[in-house]
């Protein structure tokens, strides 16, 4: 199972990476998580845990699997028979726009059997994120400097 979103922002890559990079402030931005856990520190570093509660779906821990700071980051989380990686990218755009894409891929044993179950909040889900991103882009705090050299 693969779902992906990508929306297109007016905030600068900058400001979109001091959003998307602040996991514990995902439950403030998207109806998708009620929590946001740090297991080991509030960081986006590789090998960092992060427990998540989304409601209607089993408590989750993420780890980090890679990151490219300032662009993106994969983590990943495993349950019997099911193996998650979900991807999260910035990246500016020609005009001074920035394009956020987030995606999740399943793969494993049951991941059919979880698609079956799970499909249709996977993909309102990871709209969610992708909507709420943009929105905490766009008011984010001036105190995260966006790369683009007039400040937008």
């Amino acid at each position: 199972m693969d779902y992906a979103e990508s929306i297109t922002t007016t905030a600068g890559p900058g400001r979109a990476w001091a959003a998307l990079a602040d996991v514990t402030a995902y439950p403030r931005w998207t109806a998708s998580m009620s929590s946001v856990e740090p297991l080991d520190a509030p960081s986006l570093a590789v090998g960092n845990r992060f427990r998540i509660r989304q409601p209607g779906l089993p408590v989750t821990v993420w780890r980090v699997r890679e990151l490219r700071e300032g662009a993106s980051y994969v983590w990943e989380a495993h349950a019997p028979g099911v193996h998650t990686v979900a991807y999260h990218r910035v990246e500016a755009e020609p005009g001074g726009t920035t394009r956020i894409t987030i995606g999740i891929r399943q793969t494993g044993l049951l991941a059919g059997l979880v698609a079956l179950l799970t499909s249709a909040k996977t993909r309102r889900y990871v709209r969610l994120e992708a909507a709420g991103l943009k929105a905490a882009a766009e008011t984010g705090d001036a105190s995260h400097p966006d790369d683009d050299a007039d400040g937008r």
